[in-house]
């Protein structure tokens, strides 16, 4: 349960690489009122919570090797564009340990 925290912030940190106009969020605190106020996010962030804690196991094992459907499946929830999923597996790996 001590990696859920990371592999959570992990997969939700991709919810708010980019702001509510498309392009990367610079200032995270500007982001906080958008959480506010667009319900939509807010939903998208609980779904990608429920799904890890509801995947832990599988989404971890498929770190361990590469990817799987349950990392695919996290990733398309948190909206995390595929070219960029490739550094996120590595990045998660990393904090896997």
């Amino acid at each position: 349960m001590r990696l859920l925290p990371p592999l959570f912030a992990l997969f939700l940190s991709a919810c708010a690489t980019q702001g509510s106009n498309g392009l990367p969020v610079l200032f995270p605190g500007f982001e906080i009122g958008r959480a506010a106020t667009d319900p939509g996010y807010v939903q998208r962030r609980g779904a990608v919570e429920l799904y890890v804690k509801t995947n832990l196991s599988a989404i971890l094992t498929g770190i361990a090797t590469g990817g799987s459907a349950e990392v695919t499946q996290a990733f398309d929830i948190a909206g995390i564009p595929a070219a960029d999923r490739p550094a996120r597996l590595i990045q998660l790996e990393r904090d896997r340990g």
